[in-house]
């Protein structure tokens, strides 16, 4: 019988960040996943799905981290992964998939996207769960242990500020906030490179990226919202902030020197929304998600710089 989630997982580190909140001009609360296992908050997704399914090999797209976090839960279980990849992920992300024993098969995203080489492999491997990274209830339903975690800290938050890519974590900061009773509003923090949620909610209707963004901030860089994640955010998410490119570096930096963190870019995105609409949040208590930490180092230096 595998340990439950609860069990294996890092609780979140909560920092305050009072030089960081002077910054901003808002009273904020760092909840931070940079020292879960695998370094992000993907780990809470991917343990709990590994440990749910039946079958023993798995097969996932990713942009890193949760193909790192995978390959290192099915070690913990006994179970293998094969994990979709751009050829343009971090290095960092790709090398730990491999430390972690997963298998990564490499995808020009210019010739094919990640969603239709995870098809071919899919068919390839009959007996294999396919796994999505923000798309599956179960997904869903482990990342609502960091909504359950914030919850549990009593602080009434005026909002709480998580990154959008495919909306895993925000539908599970919804639904884990909510089952523990809490209405607090949940703000998306998406990249205006890649901004198919924002569109999407102002469309009533999921919208759909043409190619992945390459923005600086390579966890959001999804071609559209999940259809389960879709089917909470549309009606839970209380609005997003779209961050232009040089907010998610000066959000980089600004964790760094002001609160002592190394956040990877889409790590940065709450932060980096609070820099884009400082008025949207003056004076507020705000809770802001600071989802991994997982960066190449030559692209920190860059950003520090």
């Amino acid at each position: 019988m595998p340990q439950s989630l609860n069990a294996v997982l890092h609780p979140a580190s909560v920092i305050a960040a009072p030089r960081l909140s002077r910054r901003v001009g808002a009273n904020l609360t760092l909840v931070s996943e940079t020292f879960q296992h695998t370094g992000s908050f993907k780990f809470r997704a991917a343990y709990h799905l590994a440990s749910k399914v039946p079958q023993r090999q798995i097969i996932a797209a990713s942009s890193g981290n949760f193909g790192q976090a995978l390959a290192y839960a099915c070690g913990l279980l006994g179970k293998s992964c094969r994990v979709v990849m751009p050829a343009t992920s971090a290095r960092v992300k790709m090398d730990a998939v491999r430390e972690y024993g997963g298998t990564i098969d490499e995808v020009d995203t210019s010739v094919k996207s990640r969603a239709e080489r995870l098809a071919e492999l899919a068919a390839d491997c009959p007996d294999a769960y396919v796994a999505s990274a923000y798309d599956d209830p179960l997904v869903i339903e482990g990342n609502a242990s960091l909504g359950e975690e914030i919850a549990a800290l009593g602080n009434l938050f005026d909002a709480v500020v998580a990154p959008v890519g495919g909306g895993g974590l925000t539908a599970g900061l919804i639904t884990g906030l909510r089952r523990a009773g809490r209405s607090t509003p949940v703000i998306g923090a998406e990249p205006l490179l890649g901004n198919d949620a924002a569109r999407s909610l102002r469309a009533g209707r999921i919208v759909v990226n043409e190619s992945e963004p390459q923005t600086l901030a390579d966890g959001a860089r999804t071609l559209s919202l999940g259809r389960r994640n879709w089917e909470i955010l549309h009606t839970g998410l209380a609005g997003i902030v779209e961050v232009p490119e040089a907010r998610i570096a000066q959000g980089v930096k600004l964790l760094f020197e002001l609160a002592n963190l190394k956040a990877e870019p889409t790590g940065a995105l709450a932060v980096a929304a609070l820099l884009t609409e400082p008025e949207r949040f003056r004076g507020q208590s705000v809770c802001c998600v600071i989802s991994g930490g997982n960066v190449d180092g030559e692209l920190y230096r860059t950003l520090l710089r």
